[in-house]
């Protein structure tokens, strides 16, 4: 009874993931597809030939839209919010591991505006600088709105991580003479390292693609979702699907290069 009962749920576990993937990756494979059409091939089946043009047209100059410019400041922009993202989420990991006076409420002010709408935060912020007289750009209003987002969640990641976290390991470092700053380097640094480079990998990437956030506070320049996005109404040949399938191999490539140093980091551990 409980065998048969098990067969059902994983088939029907099995149809839905199967759904998902299919769903997730679907368009993908269109655009992916579509991007090698040929030089008088359009925007939709079936292929007029097969070629890399549009590929090597991403790097003539374009009628409308500005890839190249467009990818820097969202590849810059995503570093820059990752780094934040890491110091800052380490720092408040470390802070609410002891309890102080507003600990709860602090705690809820940083997370709040998961629960409010992204546009929301867009438009307040973009007002806010023009209230001020400042100018709105990606590298200041924009730096600032995409780490609404990211931070709640580096924030929440880092006190899973020190949640489960034992203090025996640093008992027994100063037990052996280790100073506070040995201790967290020698110590927690290593142990949580991974941890670390997975809310880096997660800050760039939510920063990367984030519209809504972007939308009122990058300014006169784009970043690269706004580009595609602006692209979508004036962009009448493959070279837009070209650039979906470089920018989707540029974000494979960032989680194969982390998942790569994660694993030369858990070998050097496992021979140290």
């Amino acid at each position: 009874m409980n065998s048969d009962k098990r067969s059902r749920e994983f088939y029907i576990l099995a149809i839905f993931f199967t759904l998902f993937v299919l769903f997730l990756y679907g368009p993908l494979s269109a655009i992916l597809i579509l991007s090698f059409q040929g030089p008088n091939g359009g925007l939709t089946f079936p292929l007029n030939g097969v070629s890399v043009h549009w590929f090597f047209n991403l790097f003539e100059q374009q009628a409308v839209g500005d890839f190249g410019g467009s990818f820097r400041r969202s590849f810059a922009l995503g570093l820059m919010v990752m780094i934040v993202t890491v110091i800052v989420s380490l720092l408040a990991g470390l802070a609410f591991r002891r309890k102080f006076i507003g600990a709860t409420p602090l705690f809820y002010l940083a997370v709040a505006s998961l629960v409010v709408p992204s546009i929301i935060i867009s438009l307040g912020i973009g007002v806010l600088f023009s209230q001020l007289g400042l100018q709105p750009a990606w590298y200041s209003s924009g730096f600032g709105a995409h780490l609404t987002w990211t931070l709640p969640f580096g924030v929440l990641i880092m006190f899973a991580i020190f949640n489960r976290f034992s203090p025996s390991y640093e008992e027994a470092a100063r037990d052996l003479g280790a100073t506070s700053w040995q201790t967290f380097r020698h110590v927690v640094l290593p142990m949580i390292l991974p941890s670390l480079i997975g809310v880096g990998l997660f800050g760039f990437t939510l920063s990367y693609d984030e519209f809504a956030r972007t939308l009122m506070t990058s300014g006169t320049y784009n970043t690269l979702p706004l580009e595609i996005y602006g692209m979508t109404t004036n962009v009448t040949t493959p070279v837009l699907y070209a650039l979906g399938t470089v920018t989707t191999l540029f974000s494979f490539l960032v989680i194969g290069g982390t998942l790569a140093l994660l694993i030369g980091i858990n070998r050097r551990r496992s021979r140290g």
